[in-house]
């Protein structure tokens, strides 16, 4: 089923940290390196939970959507309006929950909401191939060779793909 949230507290952002886990644990490493693993996934969250209240819900057209099963969020994605369409960014499914479609529903929901001429983008890193083929059975296609970020610089470890709904 689909969750649609506009606004932060239309989220359960401890179901939301469940997804993301795993990600938060490699940022946290990354980005407190000196603390406990346990002070790691505290901080990562915590500064998770700022950027969603400060940046990306300050943006008038953001929306969360979540694939939820039985009640619990399963796979989650963030969309925002970027390059005259919508990126899509932050696609996770939560461990033991992969491989089972529930990121592929997710993205379809999306699109299927999604009106006629909408673009949406996403950037994919090349060595994730398990996310290429995913973007590639939903009907996106390479649309560049990097990847160019909300803040403006351009990665060149990141493809950008595309889909555009043609109904």
């Amino acid at each position: 089923m689909l969750l649609i949230a506009d606004r932060l507290r239309n989220l359960s952002f401890g179901s939301l940290m469940e997804v993301y886990r795993e990600s938060n644990e490699w940022n946290g490493e990354e980005f407190f390196p000196m603390e406990t693993p346990e002070r790691q996934l505290a901080l990562t969250e915590e500064r998770f939970y700022q950027y969603l209240q400060e940046d990306f819900f300050s943006r008038p057209d953001a929306r969360y959507f979540i694939w939820t099963e039985n009640g619990s969020y399963v796979s989650a994605l963030r969309l925002w309006p970027f390059r005259g369409g919508q990126l899509l960014e932050g696609l996770e499914t939560k461990p033991g929950q992969r491989r089972k479609g529930y990121a592929a529903s997710l993205i379809r929901a999306v699109q299927e909401l999604s009106p006629a001429g909408t673009r949406i983008y996403s950037h994919v890193s090349r060595d994730n191939t398990a996310s290429m083929r995913l973007h590639e059975s939903c009907g996106f296609r390479v649309a560049q060779e990097s990847a160019r970020c909300l803040d403006g610089s351009v990665s060149t470890r990141c493809k950008t793909m595309c889909w555009e709904n043609g109904k």
